[in-house]
């Protein structure tokens, strides 16, 4: 009987944690469909009156947030697949191939997890004017191309791959690439989903980045231009709401596609640490 207790006070409580966590997404949607000025009164409405899809029309219409997501999505693809590549080559190779300095420089990249990002910002900026990258798609993708925590994640991963597997496959005439492409991809696949999960939503969220290198305000990713729309309709809360919508799809549309992987490097990754 106790026991039982304890699962309903348990259930309880995740119930009342998923409601208040759900509450402010719920209402973003609610709000986004909502006729203009019903979001601003008081009380305030959960639910519209009448349900408008006019908010929506006027961003894809009148702002042209279509171009916005679109660059946003070009950039955080881009990012997100060469993330993975870079990052998975190079954990492999700091987990299992044998070169000098290895260790040495691997302790350098962790200890730069320490430094704060802003404090890179301004060097990279001047490197990347140099190369003539500022105000392009390049100058926000490539920085991210790479990442000391997605190397740090996936050498972790990769150092519970068997040696015996790699020799095998060298014994049998494959160089590392094939070895890495064959052999390494799919036995990493799960801690893979994941860091393409982190990257994804790190590159799509990215406000400061491409606001300071891109100029054009063609190129602009989409929370650049929401940021700005936010002080030009600072109170059509509506449509603010409507841009934050689709704003937040994506990332949950590939949280959904990559769940399953996603927790499953999670857990792998628990029980091998």
């Amino acid at each position: 009987m106790r026991r039982r207790l304890r699962l309903v006070g348990l259930y309880v409580l995740l119930l009342a944690g998923a409601v208040v966590t759900a509450a402010p997404l719920a209402w973003m949607v609610s709000a986004s469909l909502m006729p203009t000025g019903e979001a601003s009164t008081f009380p305030p409405r959960f639910l519209p009156s009448t349900v408008t899809l006019e908010h929506y029309r006027a961003l894809f219409t009148r702002l042209d947030v279509a171009r916005y997501f679109l660059n946003s999505a070009l950039i955080a693809l881009a990012v997100t697949l060469l993330s993975v590549l870079i990052n998975s080559m190079a954990g492999y190779a700091f987990a299992k191939l044998r070169f000098r300095g290895r260790e040495t420089i691997f302790r350098l990249l962790l200890g730069a997890l320490v430094i704060p990002v802003q404090v890179a910002m301004l060097p990279l900026f001047l490197l990347l004017k140099a190369l003539g990258a500022v105000n392009t798609y390049w100058g926000v993708i490539i920085p991210a191309a790479a990442s000391i925590f997605g190397i740090f994640l996936t050498r972790q991963y990769a150092s519970s791959i068997p040696d015996d597997l790699l020799d095998a496959a060298r014994m049998d005439g494959a160089g590392e690439l094939r070895i890495y492409w064959s052999v390494v991809l799919p036995v990493i696949r799960p801690i893979l989903a994941t860091l393409a999960v982190f990257t994804f939503m790190a590159t799509w969220n990215d406000f400061l980045w491409p606001l300071i290198v891109l100029s054009d305000s063609s190129r602009y990713t989409l929370p650049v231009a929401l940021a700005g729309l936010v002080g030009e309709h600072a109170q059509d809360t509506e449509l603010m709401m409507a841009g934050s919508v689709v704003t937040v799809i994506p990332v949950m549309l590939a949280f959904l596609a990559l769940q399953r992987s996603y927790i499953q490097g999670i857990m792998v990754g628990s029980v091998k640490g």
